[in-house]
């Protein structure tokens, strides 16, 4: 199969219009939560963030699905943009069910370049699906209060964001087959991702009631004991390849992140060693 091919477009879309799953948040066997539980979830940083983010989400998704002229195409994002709704609408239903307190999050505001913005999203969505994929594993498997059953609901939501990311890398590759060489191609990715970091570093420096309801360096720390950046980046590479792994393998795979966070890993494990052997050479007599 030729990538940017009209047999590749049909692929990568019937693969995510198939592999769309039917539910409504509000049926979704929520469990009840003890106090601890309960504590831990209302002391989550990211509720209010989170909730933006999809319900922002939501409507630009639906507003680029407007303006494709390929019924294929324009189907598939359109569902996309159904599915990013859903999402909010879950974690509304979850905010609201566990009576977490955040403060409203802002009316959702269209770009005034919506390509631009759905490209901005995508990249973005690579980037903080492969953090969040580490943090839930690592949460899943060190926090025993929760409960399983509220780690099964999430596992779907991640699912559907590993869909959303296969979708993605596909279409924009597609989009920019014709007339690019692969380091054009490379390049206009870099861009996107580092807007998408400028993104991040923004909400981690912005005032301090934004810091309190968005996700910071910190926040995971408060749930998760011992979090070291050699264990967030081992576990995100190990989750992304379980999640992304599923899929056929004709689809493209996101790789850029995955390599970087290889080379950064790689580097962090050297440095330990070297100070590890350090210290073994001063306390030695």
């Amino acid at each position: 199969m030729k990538i940017g091919s009209k047999e590749h477009k049909e692929f990568f879309c019937r693969s995510f219009l198939e592999s769309h799953l039917e539910y409504e948040p509000e049926s979704l066997p929520w469990p009840n939560l003890d106090n601890i539980a309960l504590e831990s979830l209302r002391s989550i940083p990211f509720w209010r963030e989170a909730l933006n983010t999809e319900q922002e989400a939501g409507v630009m998704v639906n507003a680029f699905a407007a303006t494709i002229s390929d019924p294929l195409l324009k189907e598939a994002i359109a569902l996309q943009g159904m599915e990013e709704i859903r999402h909010g609408r879950l974690i509304k239903f979850l905010i609201n069910h566990y009576d977490i307190q955040i403060s409203p999050p802002p009316e959702p505001v269209l770009s005034s370049n919506i390509k631009t913005a759905f490209l901005d999203f995508g990249f973005g969505e690579c980037l903080d699906s492969f953090l969040a994929f580490g943090l839930f594993g690592i949460a899943r498997r060190h926090i025993s209060y929760i409960p399983e059953a509220l780690f099964n609901i999430f596992d779907e939501v991640l699912d559907e964001e590993a869909r959303h990311i296969m979708f993605f890398i596909n279409w924009v590759t597609y989009l920019h087959q014709e007339g690019k060489s692969n380091w054009s191609r490379r390049i206009n990715a870099l861009v996107h991702y580092s807007r998408a970091l400028q993104d991040k570093i923004k909400a981690f420096s912005g005032s301090n009631e934004e810091q309190q309801e968005g996700f910071t360096p910190t926040g995971a720390s408060n749930f998760i004991d011992n979090l070291t950046p050699e264990l967030l980046l081992s576990t995100c590479l190990q989750e992304n390849t379980r999640r992304l792994g599923i899929f056929d393998k004709e689809l493209l795979q996101l790789q850029l992140i995955p390599n970087l966070a290889k080379t950064a890993l790689a580097t962090l494990r050297l440095i330990l060693r070297r100070q590890s052997n350090s210290l073994t050479q001063l306390s030695e007599p």
